[in-house]
């Protein structure tokens, strides 16, 4: 298993974990499934735990300037973001 998959695993069992979601809805999302604004479990008062579980689980330090809607936009658009943070290509 490579690295990326290994980030894609966990970024779904992190959102899984953050915003209760089934594992099925979890394992189902793709790159261009809709995060903040389309699900529901999504909203402002998650965003900051998910933030906060983001930089715990991925040993990462998220900026204030680098939290936008580009960055929550879809699945993969967050996914795409970790990958960067963590000097994956």
């Amino acid at each position: 298993m490579t690295h990326s998959s290994d980030t894609d695993t966990a970024l779904r069992s992190l959102l899984s974990d953050v915003l209760g979601l089934s594992a099925e809805r979890a394992a189902a999302l793709t790159d261009a499934s809709g995060l903040f604004g389309a699900l529901p479990e999504l909203d402002s008062m998650a965003v900051a735990g998910l933030l906060t579980e983001l930089e715990d689980r991925f040993d990462l330090v998220i900026d204030d300037d680098e939290v936008d809607g580009d960055m929550l936009g879809t699945y993969g658009d967050l996914l795409a973001f970790v990958r960067c943070k963590r000097g994956e290509t």
